[in-house]
């Protein structure tokens, strides 16, 4: 029995990452991708740019399409690209993967067995870590990939089941939930998800200190799974709470602290300023204690740990406002 068609398809920003994405792709072992479909996110697409990448695909650039993105965040591109899909089965990778030598014989053994119930099939993914030290706050996050269920990294749908939910939603801007929102439609749609047996490897990226402070703004994200899937779509997507609520409580503290102390009434603002500085410490502890505490990560983490609690309340509040209307998604499906 032949395998079951797919497309692979992979929004990219054309990072240096994506030739090795692509390249591991071609040297893997098994029935080949009947298409790929990378769709250029960029603000302002600059063809030369993919060259090198586009370079390493041999034979298959034949098989290859490029659509533009246009910027609107990669659940965006993966509609684009699934507009593009003409086979039963779609695999969605992120371009800072490395699939592994033998993943297009596993993709096909995976989409084989999967039931006529099943709508999609997760790959593993393996995050290598340094062994000669403690990883750092970053590396343990990027980590934490290989723990997600439904995670788009390397995650294979069958098309009609994603275009009968409607596709990914777009107000997902950052590459953040998008994953688990459309994961439970499929879901509340009466289908099947299920983890595959294909490996694939995610590298730690390099970044630069800041980048725990920009991934707050998933918290506007979060604020939108609840008005889509309700309070409990934590457990739903078993996805873990956060410290969401301890960053409303600093932040809190560190406003009425500034009140009080502008209302002249130091004794209060004292108090108030103690509970911020309590949560404030707890919290970059807990960041420091498991990492490799040299005075770089130390020092990163107590600059964001003060920066944090603020930024992430911000677009929480900010979050919520702007999804107050949005629809639950089973009225929506109704």
């Amino acid at each position: 029995m032949s395998s079951p068609a797919y497309t692979v398809v992979v929004p990219t920003l054309v990072r240096d990452t994506l030739a090795d994405c692509l390249a591991a792709l071609v040297a893997a072992h098994g029935p080949r991708p009947e298409a790929i479909v990378l769709v250029d996110d960029r603000p302002e697409p600059d063809p030369a740019a993919l060259e090198h990448a586009l370079a390493v695909l041999g034979e298959l650039i034949d098989r290859t399409t490029v659509l533009p993105g246009g910027a609107r965040g990669p659940a965006a591109a993966r509609n684009t690209g699934l507009r593009a899909v003409t086979t039963p089965w779609v695999a969605f990778l992120d371009d800072d993967v490395q699939v592994g030598p033998h993943w297009c014989d596993q993709l096909a053994q995976d989409l084989t067995d999967a039931g006529p119930d099943t709508a999609a099939v997760q790959g593993v993914l393996a995050v290598p870590l340094p062994g000669e030290r403690r990883p750092t706050d970053w590396e343990r996050t990027t980590a934490g990939l290989a723990r997600a269920r439904w995670i788009t990294a390397d995650m294979a749908y069958r098309t009609d089941a994603l275009k009968q939910v409607g596709g990914f939603d777009e107000r997902f801007r950052r590459a953040f939930r998008e994953d688990a929102d459309v994961a439970l439609r499929v879901l509340d749609a009466g289908w099947r998800v299920q983890r595959g047996r294909r490996t694939t490897r995610h590298p730690v990226r390099a970044t630069d200190r800041w980048v725990s402070l920009r991934n707050q703004r998933g918290n506007a994200d979060d604020a939108l799974m609840r008005a889509l899937h309700g309070p409990d779509w934590w457990e739903k997507a078993a996805a873990p709470r956060g410290r969401i609520r301890a960053h409303l409580a600093i932040t809190a503290a560190g406003l009425a602290a500034c009140a009080l102390a502008a209302a002249g009434r130091p004794r209060a603002a004292a108090l108030a300023g103690l509970g911020w500085a309590l949560g404030t410490a707890e919290f970059a502890r807990a960041r420091i204690a498991p990492g490799p505490r040299t005075r770089d990560e130390v020092t990163t983490m107590l600059a964001t740990s003060v920066l944090i609690p603020p930024a992430a309340s911000w677009h929480r509040i900010s979050g919520a406002w702007r999804h107050r209307s949005a629809p639950p998604w089973r009225e929506v499906a109704r």
